[in-house]
């Protein structure tokens, strides 16, 4: 049976980056409890990009820095550390106490390092990081959750309105699935139909069914046996979200015409899904997007188009991606 490939790093970025809160409220409940959510938070990517350069510590996966507040409204750095090996690496305690240590050299405020680890090994609970000479000592101790400890738990997952239930759930069902198709396509079904039985919006509904998709990827015959049985139930139920799964589809579309080097043709795409979400685009905007040359920015902005709000939201989304 041929392996199902699977790519964590964009999908948990994105469901990181939208649900920060829902994420520190799931995994590490005594931080978000501790935590000043009215001042707000902020993704610091390209600060902690210029930290990683200096520090390359072998091969990277998905770490995120980000300014908070404590209730006592001090000022400190959330480090976060999203391991998506699917095996054990020697250096991944060594590279979470070099960045710590950098990112603390850098912006002399208190560091606390996180880890989630996605991988497969449940014997691998990397938490530390020390060494000793002559009376020297140096170590960081970091908390780390293990996606493997949910799995005796699916019931409670189901009944957790927590977008990170769900999206615990369908990393353990991608796990659990890795050589089985025709298992995955019914269990990916499953977990949709609960997703619109959550009452989630219809943004929220777009970000997690984006998810489980890139997750819990198909081969092409069984994805279009998903899709077509997405469809009927659908129509069947009369769900409000059906232009979901249009929208989810366009976004499909584009990445594989970005896959075939078709930039003109993603640009036209990307056109098409602001104007009809929000209208007639001015001259500025048009002028900014046809500038794009990268499939990868083009890529990140038809996600944004498809989840915010308004054009003004848009615009923020592009000077983000554009500093980048």
């Amino acid at each position: 049976m041929e392996q199902i490939s699977q790519d964590y790093d964009s999908p948990w970025k994105d469901i990181l980056e939208t649900y920060f809160r829902e994420f520190m409220a799931f995994f590490f409940p005594q931080i978000e409890e501790d935590l000043n959510w009215e001042k707000g938070y902020e993704f610091l990517d390209k600060e902690f990009q210029s930290i990683v350069k200096e520090a390359e510590t072998g091969r990277r996966y998905l770490d995120k820095l980000i300014r908070v507040w404590r209730k006592d409204d001090s000022e400190t750095w959330l480090l976060i550390h999203i391991e998506v090996q699917g095996a054990r690496e020697t250096g991944f305690p060594e590279r979470m106490y070099v960045y710590n240590y950098r990112t603390y050299d850098r912006y002399r405020k208190p560091v606390a390092s996180l880890a989630v680890l996605t991988d497969e090994s449940v014997s691998w609970r990397p938490d530390r990081f020390s060494y000793e000479l002559w009376g020297c000592e140096v170590s960081l101790r970091f908390p780390v959750v293990k996606i493997l400890d949910y799995n005796d738990r699916e019931e409670e997952l189901l009944e957790d309105n927590n977008p990170f239930a769900l999206v615990v759930l369908s990393q353990l069902k991608a796990m659990e699935t890795r050589n089985n198709p025709e298992e995955r396509t019914g269990l990916k079904f499953d977990l949709i139909k609960r997703l619109y039985q959550k009452g989630y919006s219809k943004k929220d509904v777009i970000q997690l069914f984006s998810f489980i998709d890139w997750v819990m990827s198909l081969p092409e015959e069984f994805s279009r046996r998903f899709w077509d049985n997405l469809v009927s139930f659908e129509e069947e139920h009369k769900m409000p979200y059906v232009t979901s799964v249009e929208k989810i589809g366009i976004e499909k579309g584009m990445q594989q015409g970005m896959q075939q080097g078709m930039l003109q043709d993603a640009q036209e795409m990307l056109f098409e899904v602001l104007s009809e979400q929000f209208g007639e685009l001015s001259s500025e905007l048009s002028e900014q997007i046809k500038r794009i040359d990268s499939r990868e920015r083009l890529k990140a902005l038809l996600r944004q188009a498809l989840r915010v709000n308004d054009l003004d939201e848009f615009k923020g989304k592009l000077q983000l991606i554009d500093r980048g």
